[in-house]
């Protein structure tokens, strides 16, 4: 199951350095796929948290 809709992901960009996000389901995430940023974003009940304070990087 997705954890955002389809038509919202491709409409959503990172806030950090704008490039487009891809979900990663098994974590619950939504990932940068910026080759220097790759901050992930937390999805909270259906909801992406778009914040980089809240956001992982990258190991």
């Amino acid at each position: 199951m997705p954890l955002v809709e389809l038509s919202l992901l491709e409409i959503l960009a990172c806030p950090a350095c704008h490039a487009p996000l891809r979900e990663d389901a098994d974590a619950g995430e939504l990932v940068c796929t910026g080759q220097d940023c790759g901050l992930a974003y937390p999805v909270r009940d259906g909801i992406p948290v778009l914040l980089v304070d809240e956001a992982r990087r990258p190991a």
